[in-house]
């Protein structure tokens, strides 16, 4: 199935149908008088969040979405039928933003929560509605008020607990692919990930959903590459897992392109905790890794875990220290350095 995350939608409520006007006129019935009915209330439009479903790619093939109008009412008293409603089902995390793609309507971050997007029209009254002391046959009857027309954009952020982040070619989907059951494309060049993927792991008999997005490049938060059309998959994660690559001669001017462009995409990315990893690792020596990782240790200002996702090297010890950020506390005990 296709990843989409971003969609356009056209969506219109149901109008109320129309009051009637109506004199019962029947043999051997001395007081008739007006029995015009109400007209039926259009329909409305609903957003709902539903288990399943982890992609816009509906639509894609269907943009509008119009609710039913409400029937007229008619003689004898009788009440025009309410117009069906349509819900639109969405994945969970779907944000609905206003035609300006700025302005948040709602965040569905549930299964099952549902908001209003467009109400449907009342229906009008009858002229029995308007029968008075004085005023005993009514002529009249009101229209229905229209429906609401509007234009929307949805905007997926898949709900993960922990992100991966990192270069092009950094071992971030090698990773997800042994740490979980997903089975993201893997190759020995860049950009093979073009889509977010999404992976449950495991933990010391605890679970966590942890996602992978391509893979940044300087000048990313301006348009480069495909990650800044990613990024916003990760706001949602409690911690980010930052994977660089150990067999790059560069490999602080890497961990730096990557903080500067998570910092200038939103203040959210630049704030959220991370974990820097020295991925690869098993492509080095003892005396190259220890170098490596003082190196990083010094850009960063913080502890480096030495991890290789291909050849499960210090893997637990980054699952481990993952979780306890997730549950908003340290790992209870650090490991060592890990030794070839």
């Amino acid at each position: 199935m296709k990843f989409l995350d971003l969609a356009k939608v056209y969506i219109r409520s149901g109008g109320g149908g129309g009051g009637c006007v109506s004199f019962r006129r029947e043999k051997f019935v001395e007081f008739g008088g007006p029995d015009g009915g109400d007209g039926g209330n259009g329909g409305t439009v609903w957003a709902e969040a539903v288990d399943g479903l982890n992609t816009l790619i509906d639509f894609r093939y269907q943009q509008h979405f119009f609710a039913k109008n409400g029937q007229p009412g008619m003689g004898s008293q009788r009440t025009g039928k309410t117009g069906d409603d349509i819900v639109l089902k969405v994945p969970v995390g779907t944000e609905i933003l206003d035609e300006d793609e700025e302005t948040v309507i709602a965040d569905l971050v549930t299964v099952g929560q549902r908001v209003m997007l467009a109400k449907g029209g009342n229906g009008g009254f009858g002229n029995l509605f308007f029968k008075s002391s004085t005023n005993r046959a009514p002529g009249r009857a009101n229209p229905g008020l229209p429906g609401v027309e509007r234009t929307l954009w949805l905007r997926l952020k898949l709900i993960a607990d922990a992100g991966l982040v990192g270069l092009p070619n950094a071992g971030k989907s090698t990773f997800l692919a042994a740490v979980s059951n997903a089975r993201p494309k893997i190759a020995d060049y860049p950009f093979t990930t073009l889509v977010p993927n999404l992976g449950v792991v495991g933990v010391d008999g605890k679970e966590f959903v942890m996602a992978d997005i391509p893979g940044l490049i300087e000048g990313a938060s301006e348009g480069r590459g495909l990650g800044m059309q990613f990024l916003a998959h990760v706001e949602r994660c409690k911690v980010l897992l930052h994977l660089v690559d150990g067999t790059s001669s560069t490999i602080t001017k890497d961990y730096r392109t990557i903080v500067r462009e998570l910092e200038a995409y939103s203040d959210i990315l630049g704030d959220k905790p991370r974990i820097l990893a020295l991925n690869k690792c098993d492509a080095l020596d003892a005396k190259t890794i220890s170098t490596r990782r003082r190196a990083l240790e010094k850009a960063s200002g913080g502890p480096v875990l030495v991890i290789s996702g291909a050849a499960g090297m210090g893997i637990q010890d980054a699952l481990r220290a993952i979780y306890a950020r997730i549950q908003g506390a340290e790992p209870v005990e650090e490991t060592g350095p890990w030794q070839p």
